[in-house]
């Protein structure tokens, strides 16, 4: 028994190197996944890394899985080798009886062996005495020796037979008892292999999923498709440049001035050239790429082809184009070896007698600015999606490069207009955020007609709950006031109506009752809807008012990712509650029409626009505390689930409604009892509560207890994760909050929620 024991030591050790190797390798390949992000992201090949970074972080997360398992594994060695202990101890005082029995009959055996010898001994001496003539009185006397002899010997041989049959049936008792010991021993450990070897299967079969995927990805992932979206992403129109005829100078316009001609703007239509410097030698460049020359001025020179619409009807034109001389003077040293950069607004000034009246169309700037890694206009991230083209690898290195850019497969990109102020934003990819779609299609005004079921946040969990038991959002009630025409018939000088919605993602991991042990992550997007009608007035209108929206209350946001094809922003606002963006109206125009053309019924169109990560403190920044209790025996399990609802979490205390609590329990559940009433589904294994909401104003705060009481057939049970699921209507966690700045539109409506994401407890 004390081999078994060792035995089932050195097991749990076994396993517990094999988890330990394994957290390892995951540790690894999380690692290498994080190298696949910094790999070149230029070239026809840069996608193909996203397959290899998502296969990576899937196998990674399959080698983690078999970690945990592993674990649970290990607590039921140990439980098994605390059973043991108790098991080896009982058996002790049951046999003590059993070693009795041995002793008395080894006991018994020697005297019975001495009586025996004594008694021959006897019988010896006193033939020998009757063959030799002694007295009769010395016969007489061996005699009584010899018969008392015989006595005792036959007394310990009945002894010995009573001794016998007690020693028998005690030790054949004592070795069917330790021979079930060592089978059940034996079975038990068998039955802890299989489990290891069934885990290590099922994990095998997730990473050949795992592979098999990847290979299918690679084989969807062809050369045709890589170069077509890398032609996508980097082109600068799809129409050729039209013909142009040689036309007679027209004498009668020329004492009026020479105009224009008429031209349909195409491709690359603007070009700006830099003349070669007067100097001869190289000039001296500074650490941002900018030349710097002492006591010299650089005459830059850019000759842009006049290719504006012309205000006037008349067919006049000049075959000349325009030029302007643009003369930038840096500014003076400070000393004989060091000179500053000039700074933007003294550059912005230099430029600043060039304006374009906004009746004028501009097809696209190449802006070609001094030797070097940086230009000009770079420091302006509305200009980002005209240089992508001509120096993107100037822009992977420099300092705006962070600013977001838009390619459009369109002829013509025209900037949008600045607005007043442009916040800081970092656009670094939100680190460890494994986001949900979150589909938000609210109704603009009250008298648009919504479409049918459109479905709000959607809650999800690691635990496959079933569709009875998922969220709605058709019994939801909108939060808002709709107002203002419908926005199917609206014209080009009302303002336009745009509705916005706020959904943030608590995810979230409690380990017993331990709040030290809570993981919480909590993410967020903003989308915007707009009417079907809008599209009209955008296509309608060469220069759409520009749309300008401000993020508030951002002092909680950890980071703020923008849609970088649909969204400007800008670095120079200092202020962290607020935050700044502006959309680029020529890509929303596009993206709406292909919205338009999928679904030519829809009465509203949604957009995602940004993107955040909310800061987090622990348990207390969860709407809904866990705690979980398992008691797990060979025939019964008890789960117990303490809740308490936290306000402080919140910006705005919230009620927690759709509230539902979904537990796995294995063993071969027969029959259950639970406080309050819960339902069992019995092809899921697993018991679901539900409560229709939780607040502060609900029975002791909102805090309370799940009880249930299982009888098992093939128990015990192992303890599992439950998983948790509710929703909140008209606030969020962050208290973040939005307003449209500028003219041209209206907020008409603004739905702000927050739901869970993965929401789990252990014991």
């Amino acid at each position: 028994m004390k081999h078994g024991h060792l035995s089932t030591k050195d097991l749990a050790d076994f396993i517990r190197e094999r988890a330990t190797i394994e957290e390892a390798y995951s540790r690894s390949m999380t690692k290498l996944a994080k190298s696949a992000s910094n790999y070149t992201q230029l070239g026809t090949f840069a996608p193909v890394w996203d397959v290899f970074k998502t296969s990576t972080e899937k196998l990674a997360s399959c080698h983690l899985d078999l970690v945990r398992r592993l674990q649970e594994l290990i607590k039921e060695v140990h439980k098994y080798g605390d059973e043991q202990i108790k098991a080896y101890k009982k058996t002790k005082e049951d046999v003590s009886g059993t070693l009795e029995a041995v002793q008395n009959i080894q006991s018994i055996t020697q005297a019975l062996q001495k009586s025996k010898e004594n008694y021959n001994a006897k019988c010896v001496e006193q033939e020998r005495l009757k063959k030799e003539g002694a007295t009769q009185r010395e016969v007489d006397k061996a005699a009584v020796k010899s018969k008392k002899a015989t006595d005792t010997y036959k007394l310990y041989v009945e002894k010995y037979a009573a001794f016998k049959s007690d020693f028998e049936q005690k030790m054949t008792e004592t070795a069917q008892k330790f021979q079930d010991i060592e089978e059940t021993h034996l079975l038990r450990m068998k039955e802890i292999i299989e489990s290891l070897s069934n885990t290590i299967k099922e994990i095998h079969l997730q990473i050949g999923e795992v592979h098999e995927e990847f290979i299918n990805n690679m084989t969807n992932t062809t050369v045709e498709s890589l170069i077509q979206k890398f032609a996508e992403s980097k082109g600068t129109g799809k129409e050729r440049p039209g013909p142009i005829e040689f036309e007679e100078c027209n004498t009668s316009t020329a004492v009026e001035g020479i105009k224009p001609r008429k031209r349909k703007p195409f491709g690359l239509s603007g070009i700006m050239k830099k003349e070669k410097d007067t100097e001869s030698n190289i000039p001296d460049v500074d650490d941002e790429g900018y030349s710097i020359k002492p006591e010299a001025t650089q005459d830059i020179l850019f000759t842009i082809t006049n290719h504006f619409y012309s205000s006037s009807d008349s067919d006049s034109e000049d075959d000349e184009p325009r030029r302007f001389h643009v003369e930038i003077k840096p500014v003076q040293a400070n000393n004989s070896s060091q000179y500053t950069m000039p700074s933007l607004d003294e550059l912005k000034v230099s430029i600043g007698n060039i304006t374009l009246s906004p009746a004028i169309s501009v097809s696209y700037f190449v802006l070609c600015i001094f030797n070097g890694n940086s230009d000009l206009l770079a420091w302006d991230p509305l200009f980002s999606s005209s240089l992508e083209s001509s120096s993107s690898a100037s822009l992977a290195s420099s300092s705006s490069s962070a600013r977001p850019t838009t390619p459009l497969s369109v002829s013509t990109i025209v900037p949008p207009p600045r607005p007043a102020s442009r916040p800081k934003l970092s656009t670094g990819k939100l680190s460890g955020i494994n986001e949900i779609p979150r589909p938000f299609s609210p109704p603009l005004t009250s008298n648009s007609s919504p479409p049918p079921a459109a479905p709000l946040a959607r809650a999800e969990s690691i635990s496959s709950i079933s569709s009875s038991a998922s969220l709605s959002a058709a019994n939801t009630p909108t939060v808002g006031v709709s107002r203002g025409p419908s926005p199917v018939s609206l014209g080009n000088q009302d303002t336009l109506p745009v509705a916005v919605a706020l959904t943030e993602s608590v995810n979230a991991y409690f380990k017993g009752a331990d709040p030290t042990k809570c993981i919480v992550k909590i993410t967020g997007d903003m989308t915007v809807s707009f009417p079907s009608g809008i599209i009209k007035v955008f296509t309608s209108n060469p220069s759409p008012a520009v749309l300008c929206f401000r993020v508030k209350n951002t002092s909680k946001l950890e980071q703020i990712l923008p849609n970088a094809q649909l969204v400007y922003s800008d670095q120079s606002q200092s202020d962290s509650s607020t935050r700044d963006f502006w959309m680029n109206m020529q890509a929303i125009t596009v993206y709406l029409k292909k919205l338009s053309e999928q679904n030519p019924s829809a009465s509203y169109y949604n957009v995602d626009v940004l993107k955040y990560q909310v800061s987090s403190n622990g348990i207390q920044s969860t709407p809904l505390n866990l705690a979980t209790y398992w008691k797990c025996n060979a025939s019964t399990t008890d789960v117990r689930v303490d809740y308490k609802y936290n306000p402080e979490s919140m910006n705005v205390p919230s009620m927690l409604s759709n509230v539902q609590v979904v537990v796995p329990v294995d063993g071969g559940v027969t029959n259950m009892q639970s406080l309050p009433p819960a339902k069992w589904n019995a092809d899921q294994m697993k018991a679901y509560w539900k409560i229709s909401s939780i607040s502060e104003k609900s029975e002791n705060g909102g805090s309370g207890s799940l009880r249930a009481k299982f009888e098992l057939s093939e128990g015990p049970s192992k303890p599992a994760t439950l998983a948790v699921q509710f929703i909140s209507e008209g606030s969020t966690l962050s208290g973040v909050d939005v307003e449209l700045v500028g003219t041209g539109y209206r907020l008409s409506l603004l739905k702000k929620r927050f739901a869970t994401g993965r929401y789990m407890a252990d014991c």
